[in-house]
């Protein structure tokens, strides 16, 4: 399986079985969302940075994109997902509501995808959200958990590999995302400075490190 990062929350996951994009967003993120195509789309929850299913083509496999917007357990083509509950505030969704916490299973790697999550993990959730190999995590705060959280929250699920996301870059619209952290916070935190960006992350379920390892994606 490889995964691309195309910013903000999306991502792509290109495996044997089809492909599945991840939290597509319209261009108030200060950017543009490239030319992408899926079998599956994932939408943690319904603001314009997160939901725009619309900009997401077909493949040759599936004419229109099967949507997962929606907390339950699914079987496309090969493809698996199941949603966690979770919240997009510190009080249980009553500012901001609430936010599904994909976990995606593509070529035997399962790679969760925690969308805006606000607030630190339950045992309960933790538990729901089961063993994972690629966790992609927002680290920026404000709108989600920040930096130190974010740090918090991946120790406390222990994946093979973490990608941050959800962070402030000088691309970004400043009038909106300029509180935001950039990724330098979160790797300061978890002592992982020396990190460099690569183009994609490629992956064999047998392959995986047994110490929890930083990628930090270029946007494509």
């Amino acid at each position: 399986m490889t995964i691309t990062y195309h910013g903000h929350s999306c991502f792509k996951l290109r495996g044997k079985n089809g492909a599945v994009v991840t939290d597509p967003y319209d261009d108030s993120v200060g950017f543009s969302l490239p030319s992408l195509s899926a079998d599956i789309i994932t939408v943690s929850h319904d603001h314009k940075d997160h939901n725009q299913v619309n900009r997401v083509s077909g493949t040759a496999r599936r004419q229109r994109p099967f949507i997962i917007n929606q907390l339950g357990e699914y079987e496309i083509g090969g493809i698996s997902v199941f949603g966690v509950k979770s919240y997009h505030d510190e009080v249980m969704g009553a500012e901001r509501g609430l936010n599904s916490i994909f976990t995606i299973v593509v070529d035997g790697i399962r790679v969760c995808h925690l969308g805006d999550l606000s607030h630190e993990l339950t045992e309960k959730e933790i538990s729901d959200i089961g063993n994972v190999d690629v966790l992609l995590v927002p680290v920026g705060g404000v709108f989600t958990i920040n930096a130190k959280q974010a740090v918090m929250v991946t120790r406390a699920i222990e994946p093979s590999f973490v990608i941050p996301m959800h962070y402030n870059t000088q691309a970004h619209d400043q009038k909106t995302f300029g509180e935001l952290q950039g990724v330098e916070s979160f790797l300061k935190e978890f002592g992982a400075d020396s990190v460099t960006t690569v183009d994609k992350l490629k992956l064999e379920g047998d392959r995986l490190p047994e110490e929890i390892e930083v990628v930090v994606l270029e946007k494509t």
